[in-house]
């Protein structure tokens, strides 16, 4: 009997560490400065980008999170939805080239955005939703640049891009830029079917990296009960053995 114990709690013990640390690993994969949705559709209007910042550290507190947008590929037309708690301030740059739109000649364009005022707690993240007009139909992705600031002092440079294939350790939040459908005229303003197909995309997207955390987390338990199974299986055998034999 005392062997029985035994071998069940030495498979209960490698079920639980094998389950936490795919929880783990998820948990520290997801925890990034991240833009959701992670594509839109090149030339997009009237959208909204999620800057989403969870906060890494144990004893501090975010208190400032600063996003740069790039200037060589401009957004244009962007509004910071009001954030309870926190201030924005809209930091507009000069273009090297001017744009020409059907609204005219734009001149400037929104190249950083400043939150600042509140606190993301430990083990807590914060939203901070982004309007824009249109996103440029020139290029293939956007990289959003960011720092995130602690309360004691500490700033987190999310500002690496890929390399050799591998994500670097504080990678920049990317959108990808989608070619347009063979059914889309390049506008996809609220309510036009170009649009809705964009919000379903949006939240299939935006879901993405949680799904793949609950997946590993679930994958990990999965392993950790049929290691479970098998050991009571191996015990049961042995016992029945023994019982014939004697």
């Amino acid at each position: 009997m005392s062997r029985t114990r035994t071998t069940l709690r030495r498979a209960g013990a490698v079920t639980a560490l094998t389950a936490a640390g795919l929880l783990a690993a998820a948990g520290v994969a997801s925890a990034h400065v991240t833009v959701h949705p992670d594509s839109y559709a090149k030339g997009a209007t009237d959208g909204v980008l999620t800057f989403r910042v969870p906060n890494e550290e144990d004893t501090a507190s975010t208190t400032k999170v600063q996003v740069f947008l790039p200037t060589d590929h401009p957004v244009l037309g962007v509004l910071v939805h009001p954030q309870d708690g926190w201030s924005a301030q809209v930091t507009n740059t000069k273009l090297k080239t001017p744009l020409k739109t059907d609204d005219g000649t734009i001149t400037d364009a929104v190249s950083e955005i400043t939150f600042t005022g509140g606190k993301i707690a430990p083990g807590q993240y914060e939203d901070f939703n982004v309007a824009f007009g249109q996103l440029p139909d020139d290029t293939d992705q956007l990289t959003f640049k960011a720092l995130q600031t602690y309360s004691d002092g500490k700033t987190v440079r999310w500002i690496e891009t890929p390399s050799g294939g591998q994500e670097p350790e504080n990678p920049a939040p990317v959108l990808k830029l989608t070619a347009k459908g063979a059914d889309e005229s390049g506008s996809t303003s609220t309510g036009s079917p170009a649009n809705s197909k964009s919000s379903a995309s949006a939240k299939s997207t935006a879901s993405s990296s949680d799904s793949t955390a609950r997946g590993l987390g679930i994958a990990g338990l999965v392993v950790g009960v049929l290691g479970l199974a098998a050991a009571v299986f191996t015990v049961l055998r042995g016992r029945s053995t023994g019982s014939r034999a004697e």
